[in-house]
């Protein structure tokens, strides 16, 4: 038997509003890296980077989530941005826009951070087939 969580997950009006959230960020942070002239091919490669987090789910649930989440919430980005920026580190600054561009983007399409029961189980709900249907009724 699976162990999924039942709650707590957003849903109604504030889930769409986290998304339009995570849209937000990722116009953002897109912008802001191509505006302040960091090459196009660099966004394109290191885009995805975030979900090596990916292989932390061969450990297991708990570590995954740990794993994933770690390098899927704001923070580091930021931290990483902000030293970046003191220090004169451009190319860090320009890893901060691309972090901060695929968390937005993954919580645009509903993705999000994660509890140690299964990879499905996110603040923003339980992903998968027939989640739609879930969230509608009031069920996680």
């Amino acid at each position: 038997m699976t162990d999924h969580i039942t709650a707590p997950a957003v849903r109604g009006g504030p889930l769409y509003l986290l998304r339009l959230e995570g849209l937000a960020i990722f116009a953002l942070a897109t912008f802001a890296y191509f505006a302040l002239g960091f090459s196009p091919v660099g966004f394109f490669v290191f885009f995805l980077a975030p979900d090596i987090s990916f292989l932390g789910y061969l450990a297991g649930p708990r570590l995954g989530a740990v794993a994933y989440n770690a390098l899927h919430n704001y923070a580091g980005a930021v931290a990483l941005g902000v030293t970046a920026w003191f220090w004169g580190q451009e190319p860090f600054l320009g890893l901060s826009l691309i972090w901060a561009a695929h968390i937005g983007f993954d919580r645009l399409l509903g993705y999000g951070l994660k509890y140690a029961s299964h990879f499905q189980d996110t603040h923003l709900g339980r992903l998968g087939p027939g989640a739609t249907k879930r969230r509608e009724k009031g069920v996680e």
